[in-house]
């Protein structure tokens, strides 16, 4: 049962000084008291103000928690500024000593543990798949070290994970009250897709193309990230029958022979890889031109889905982040526009940018190939 709360103060509304207003006595006078998604506590005596970030696109997390995501991060791991470029140039303008902040590694799978201790850290902060790569190395420089770290994670499965996340954000940052909050504007749009889809009896075929036209034809998720979305939308995923994995590859023709009823490309800005458009700074009509010829490249243009106007991108970045709940409600759209009437993924992004974004999305994050 999800409890309705009243109006927050929006997000332009709060000043550094109300932020530190809003920090708990407790947790100033007693420390920080925190248990992460393995189950291990995380003990600060003070929230944090020195934190690397060994997801470097976790900082897209902390936009929507903090006024000033950059001020608290020490250091972070480069992938954000080769794989989300129009995002990294949005977060320049807005705060420029991001240029100024010193890389531990070029992605999650290279963090060095020398240069994480080098900035002297009082937390570093990682995702599940971080944790898989580091145990042995980064995790045993930072025990030895006594820097405390944890793991958060938006990716693996993020309709388990993001609530326990946030709040362990909010706990380590001294931000619960947004926390809560962020949390609760996820919960309510979540239950709002769930009781659209009640009652279901079928479910359209569903081709998520991950990456497209930035990878051969055709990459999609298989048994985790996007699937959970597709699942919770009303759709069935074809990419889960054949990739036992979170991620794979389908083939050309088995994508033809599955005959999906909605085709849906995830793009974003890839540092000139080609693909589809999307994100910050991104035009509708560039957005639209790129995925009208990624479909004609890929000869996806034989796909019923696609002569049918069911046909549509999404900004690939949802899928580490909070701003997932958009990707679900297009979803829902998409593939039961009956059911799915009063979701409003517009409104959503509205409010996700007046309450919660320091660096608001502004841009094109999803668009259909049939414009109207």
């Amino acid at each position: 049962m999800t409890v309705e709360r009243g109006p927050l103060p929006t997000r332009r509304g709060l000043a550094l000084g109300a932020v530190a207003l809003a920090l708990p006595r407790v947790a100033r006078a007693q420390g920080v008291r925190a248990t992460d998604l393995r189950g291990r506590e995380i003990v600060l005596d003070r929230p944090a103000r020195r934190v690397v970030l060994a997801q470097g696109r976790h900082l897209a997390v902390l936009n929507l928690l903090l006024p000033d995501p950059v001020s608290v991060v020490a250091g972070w791991a480069g992938e954000m500024r080769t794989g989300a470029v129009s995002e990294t140039a949005a977060y320049l303008r807005r705060f420029p000593a991001l240029g100024d902040l010193p890389l531990v590694g070029r992605g999650p799978q290279d963090v060095s543990a020398e240069a994480v201790l080098a900035l002297r850290p009082d937390l570093v902060l990682c995702s599940r798949n971080v944790a898989t790569h580091a145990d042995a190395t980064l995790f045993r420089a930072l025990d030895a070290a006594r820097i405390p770290h944890a793991v958060i994670d938006f990716f693996v499965d993020p309709l388990r994970d993001t609530a326990p996340s946030l709040a362990l954000l909010g706990a380590l940052l001294g931000c619960a009250p947004q926390a809560e909050a962020l949390t609760q504007f996820i919960s309510r749009r979540v239950a709002r897709v769930r009781q659209a889809m009640e009652g279901l009896t079928a479910r359209p075929k569903v081709l998520m193309h991950a990456h497209a036209g930035g990878t051969p034809c055709c990459n999609s998720p298989g048994r985790g990230v996007f699937d959970g979305f597709i699942t919770l939308a009303g759709g069935h995923n074809i990419g889960a029958d054949r990739i036992p994995g979170s991620t794979g590859a389908l083939s050309y023709e088995y994508v033809l022979s599955s005959d999906p009823a909605v085709y849906v490309a995830t793009g974003g800005s890839f540092n000139g890889r080609g693909g589809v458009l999307l994100g910050a700074d991104i035009t509708p009509e560039q957005a639209r031109a790129s995925l009208a010829e990624v479909i004609q490249r890929e000869r996806l243009n034989l796909l019923g889905a696609v002569k049918a106007g069911r046909a549509h991108a999404l900004w690939h970045g949802s899928n580490d982040s909070p701003a997932h709940i958009l990707a679900i409600e297009l979803l829902a759209k998409w593939i039961h526009p009956d059911r799915a009437r009063d979701i409003d993924p517009d409104a959503s992004l509205r409010e996700l940018n007046t309450r919660f974004a320091a660096v608001p999305m502004e841009g094109a994050y999803w668009i259909d190939l049939r414009a109207g």
